[in-house]
């Protein structure tokens, strides 16, 4: 069983890999929005602008108000991921890990051991169940013949 110290550090992973997965969605969505709101302009008259986004592009001011909040967005979660590394215990390569690790190890080979001689005497029992129904319905049979 994981004692508190073990668990403690898979939550704060499991906090991390969170984090990570909210920052890369803010930059998904960062990308979605910037890609599909930006005001196309025209800045050489050598290339045309060939592709108009009137109805979908926000004014400059919303646009650079949104480009702002996502700037925010993305920093505080970076920030936030920043903190949750900080919180990261150091790797324990110590010999007191291996000490656990051989202990865990050796408390894992026994409990394979235990149920494969669990597993073992199921099968006798569901072998002697087997052969006793077997008998009594033969039984049972040749007292009603």
């Amino acid at each position: 069983m994981l004692d508190s110290e073990l668990s403690s550090d898979m939550d704060r992973v499991t906090q991390l890999q969170d984090a990570l997965e909210q920052l890369f969605l803010i930059m998904r969505n960062s990308l979605l929005y910037l890609s599909e709101k930006t005001p196309l302009n025209q800045v050489s008259s050598k290339v045309p602008l060939w592709k108009s986004r009137k109805d979908k592009a926000d004014s400059p001011e919303t646009f650079i108000e949104n480009q702002k909040e996502l700037v925010r967005d993305l920093v505080a979660k970076a920030k936030q991921i920043e903190v949750l590394i900080d919180a990261l215990p150091p790797p324990d390569l110590s010999e007191d890990q291996n000490e656990r690790l051989v202990k865990i190890d050796s408390e894992m080979r026994i409990a394979n051991e235990e149920y494969r001689q669990s597993l073992e005497r199921a099968k006798t029992l569901h072998k002697e169940v087997s052969e006793t129904l077997r008998f009594l319905l033969i039984s049972g049979q040749n007292n009603t013949s």
